[in-house]
């Protein structure tokens, strides 16, 4: 079972994974912004103008003039209206796209760094919590360049209205700035203070993914057990957290905005107060009046930024999450590339360990090019870890891994896959259809290939029962947990290499099956050098030779014939 280990404190880097969201949609964020600037310019230009018009209508009512200079100021009104409206429809479209391009992104490059990285992601981060950062966190993240660009250009709106006052009068925009600091130390209170609750909200809501998946994944294990209600409460267990936290995070930017609310009415009568005292004096006209109470309230729209800041909280602690993923280091791979012929795999003081625990330690071992040997052992002796180092899906602490002399470390990335194959004990059956999970890798292997691997595999039988043979979907095919071994083992036997590598790959197969799927890993692929992690007696008969674990060292290697005179090794068999 997979969980998130604890790890060294490592200086998070949230902020270049957001930058490099936003550069890879800057052309789109410009844009954005440019269109948050002119919306902007424009609801900054409209009071003005709605000022002027009402100053021309009541001056052509008193003296019988000036008709044609407030119909003027009154089409440009309109003008204003209409593109308000035009620019913040582009707006909608442009943010909706831009936050779909960039989680978008996001996904792809967390996803093909997951990949890069690859078993050893799913070794340290649950199943279900890794899922949930690739599709809920980066949801979140992906709004974050969007948002960015608009706040810049809201911030355009009350700074330029508090101008606009000191244009219109400074006093007016004296009053205004005397109380504009207590709505930058709520704004400034609420990012500190909602940063670390949407941090413990996200991970408690990626520790209850995690449990869920796992729930699913022995979903008839718990069936069989009777223990539903158990795993449900196990599941849910963090579930108060997860509401507590919920709760927290809400009235965290309820009651900022609440404060905000409050103190914004205050600032606005204050200014609306002082310009009715400067038009009592004739300092301003009744359209700067009117223009003067507006720019009040778009100066007080610094406090309606609570849930747009709150988003960038949101979006921050999503991205570290997925900093988290990105910090795992990919993989690495040489340039070398094997001599023409061979098969030959060697183990050379091979040390590993799991959890804190050594697994391996000290495995020496030899697979002569074009032989089979057996791996067999108790359960928890490191036969699947070893497999996994045989073929470099995992790497040895210590120690080395060579094939036909060349350290897999060395070999490139290309040039390894082409040359190892694998069968496990649970394959993953991916691709569109039955023959695209027994083609799946690159190159893929021509029709003729795939049929001829599915016959060795003894899988051609029920697939051509199926209606749609090998074109049915793999989702739409009943498969046993045989039948699927034996789609892993076709696959297996489908592509080319020197090494083919069986990790407990018969272990749901009957024993009549087993004995032809043998016979023909034998003949099929006689050519290639096998190493089979076994736990049947017969599977490691068959073998050249057998590779006796137990506890994480090579106890013995010999014909199964000879190690059978031992009952210590007739006990790994249950015999």
């Amino acid at each position: 079972m997979a969980t998130t280990t604890p790890r060294p404190h490592q200086p998070t880097h949230d902020a270049h994974l957001l930058g490099a969201a936003a550069r890879h949609s800057a052309l789109r964020c410009v844009i954005l912004a440019l269109c948050a600037l002119a919306s902007a310019g424009a609801g900054l230009l409209l009071p003005l103008a709605i000022g002027r018009a009402l100053d021309a209508v009541l001056t052509g009512h008193l003296t019988g003039a000036g008709d044609a200079d407030a119909t003027r100021w009154i089409a440009a009104c309109a003008a204003l209206i209409t593109a308000s409206a035009v620019l913040d429809a582009l707006d909608g479209v442009l943010t909706g796209t831009t936050n779909a391009r960039t989680t978008a992104w996001l996904r792809g490059r967390v996803t093909g760094h997951v990949l890069a990285v690859g078993p050893r992601t799913t070794a340290r981060f649950a199943h279900g919590d890794l899922v949930a950062r690739l599709i809920d966190n980066a949801a979140h993240a992906g709004i974050a360049p969007a948002t960015f660009a608009a706040l810049l250009a809201a911030l355009v709106t009350p700074v330029g209205a508090v101008v606009a006052l000191a244009l219109i009068d400074g006093w007016l925009a004296a009053v205004f700035l005397v109380g504009a600091p207590v709505l930058f130390l709520l704004l400034r209170t609420f990012v500190r203070v909602s940063s670390d609750c949407v941090a413990r909200y996200q991970r408690v809501q990626g520790n209850i993914a995690g449990r869920l998946s796992e729930a699913i994944g022995g979903a008839r294990t718990v069936a069989a057990a009777h223990t539903q209600d158990k795993e449900a409460a196990r599941v849910l267990g963090e579930l108060p957290e997860l509401g507590r936290q919920g709760r927290r995070m809400w009235r965290l930017q309820g009651r900022s905005q609440a404060q905000a609310v409050a103190v914004a009415p205050l600032l606005q009568i204050a200014v609306a107060a002082v310009a009715g005292l400067l038009l009592l004096r004739h300092r301003i006209s009744v359209g700067d009046l009117l223009a003067a109470s507006r720019y009040a309230v778009l100066a007080t729209g610094i406090g309606m930024l609570v849930g747009q800041l709150g988003g960038l909280v949101r979006a921050r602690a999503a991205a570290r999450r997925l900093e988290e993923v990105l910090t795992e280091p990919p993989t690495s791979y040489g340039e070398e590339e094997l001599p023409p012929e061979g098969g030959l795999l060697e183990l050379r003081g091979v040390m590993a360990s799991r959890g804190g625990r050594t697994v391996l330690d000290g495995v020496d071992l030899t697979v002569p090019a074009g032989t089979t040997l057996a791996v067999v052992g108790r359960s928890g002796a490191g036969k699947s870890l070893l497999a996994a180092l045989a073929g470099r899906l995992a790497d040895p602490d210590e120690g080395e891994v060579r094939l036909d002399g060349v350290p897999l470390r060395s070999l490139g990335r290309q040039e390894l896959r082409r040359e190892v194959g694998y069968a496990f004990e649970r394959p993953a059956l991916l691709g569109t259809t039955l023959a695209d999970t027994i083609g799946l890798g690159a190159p893929r292997p021509t029709p003729g290939r795939i049929r001829e691997a599915a016959r060795a595999a003894r899988a051609d039988t029920f697939i051509t029962r199926l209606p749609d043979g090998y074109a049915t979907p793999c989702g739409q095919a009943p498969l046993s947990g045989g039948e699927s071994q034996r789609l892993g083992l076709a696959r297996a036997f489908a592509r080319g290499g020197r090494l083919l590598i069986l990790d407990d790959a018969m272990s749901s197969l009957d024993t009549v099956t087993e004995h032809h799927i043998a016979d023909a890993l034998l003949h099929h692929t006689p050519h290639r050098s096998r190493l089979i992690i076994a736990h049947r007696a017969a599977t490691a008969a068959r073998a050249d030779a057998v590779a006796w674990l137990h506890e994480g060292r090579i106890r013995a290697v010999g014909t199964h014939e000879e190690l059978w005179e031992r009952p210590e090794y007739r006990e790994v068999f249950g015999a």
